[in-house]
């Protein structure tokens, strides 16, 4: 859907109204880079930014409904419209009036283009507010790609550079960079002008190149500790505690991936499909495909001792001075 109307875009086909719904950053600044090309030189585009939970949506028509200066049409993004989803009453921030918003949608500005960001998982259809602005705007689904759409976007980002990428480069490249659109958008970018007049991106440029995260590296520790490789376990802690990461939000991040791969195995062993083990879960698909692809899966029995364990360290590191670092380092040395 993005494709085609970003391809409508590019023709000049480009409608009043555009409502952005979903929590993939990528397509929605992607969208709206699109639109200021094509209405011009990017820089030069006039274009206003309103924020729907500071601002009421009266000052956004108003806005739109105002000649422009500098150009034929000028660009007005309103994001955060909260009121297209299910909100408790009285909660919100800002009164809108709605009845307005309908009767503009059903007649907008013929020298504005529009654009509604809605950054929520999904809208409420019961609203009248949200079923106008379906029928009176291209609306756009934001939505994480799937692994294999994801591994044919990278490989379009990569050709886009007149570069090819392995397919053992792209699963490295996700497990590093995780499926954040824009972040691999930048690594690519990277890596293809680092090669320069070489074709080919490897797994090994993109283990050389590629900035680690703290969730990769917490990742990579504990299957280190769970595959009985201790020393590597340690050496990934000391990387990090060198990186001045504090020893108790690791804890954290190791709970919180012991409690995932737990959860995976669990809907596994109950006969689930690695994707719908992600959707229960809300987790991207790529995650379980490396936790069930595991070479040695712990058993339950141990994962569960290590999540005791680390409750342990994590009551000492908040109520013991001393020598915090040790005491993780300690849990890394011990095989349960």
């Amino acid at each position: 859907m993005f494709i085609k109307v970003w391809n409508d875009i590019k023709k000049g086909n480009i409608a009043p109204v555009y409502c952005l719904v979903g929590e993939e950053t990528y397509f929605i600044d992607e969208t709206i880079t699109r639109l200021k090309r094509a209405l011009g030189n990017a820089e030069e585009v006039e274009t206003t930014m309103f924020d729907l939970e500071e601002s009421p949506v009266d000052v956004v028509i108003d806005e739109a409904d105002t000649f422009p200066f500098f150009s034929d049409k000028k660009l007005i993004i309103a994001k955060n419209a909260s009121f297209l989803k299910a909100s408790e009453k009285g909660k919100e921030k800002i009164d809108h009036d709605l009845n307005r918003l309908e009767n503009w949608l059903k007649n907008p500005s013929d020298f504005a283009v529009m654009v509604f960001i809605a950054p929520y998982e999904k809208l409420d259809e019961r609203k009248k507010i949200t079923k106008q602005m379906k029928q009176s705007s291209v609306l756009l689904v934001s939505e994480t790609l799937q692994e294999n759409d994801l591994n044919v976007w990278i490989q379009s980002e990569v050709s886009r550079f007149g570069k090819a990428i392995t397919d053992d480069a792209i699963d490295k490249l996700v497990e590093m960079v995780g499926t954040n659109m824009l972040q691999l958008q930048k690594e690519i970018e990277k890596i293809a002008l680092y090669l320069g007049e070489d074709l080919e991106i490897t797994t090994k440029l993109v283990e050389d190149l590629v900035a680690k995260t703290l969730e990769h590296d917490a990742f990579k520790m504990l299957n280190a500790y769970l595959s009985h490789n201790n020393t590597q376990a340690i050496q990934i802690y000391h990387d990090l505690l060198r990186q001045k990461e504090e020893p108790i939000m690791l804890v954290g991040l190791l709970a919180s991936n012991i409690r995932t791969m737990n959860n995976v195995f669990y809907l596994q062993k109950k006969g689930y499909h690695p994707s719908q083990i992600a959707k229960q879960l809300k987790i991207h698909p790529y995650r379980v495909k490396l936790m069930v692809e595991q070479k040695n899966k712990p058993s339950e029995e141990r994962l569960l001792k290590a999540l005791h364990k680390l409750s342990e360290i994590d009551l000492m590191l908040k109520s013991v001075s001393g020598n915090r670092e040790r005491y993780l380092e300690m849990f890394l040395l011990k095989a349960l």
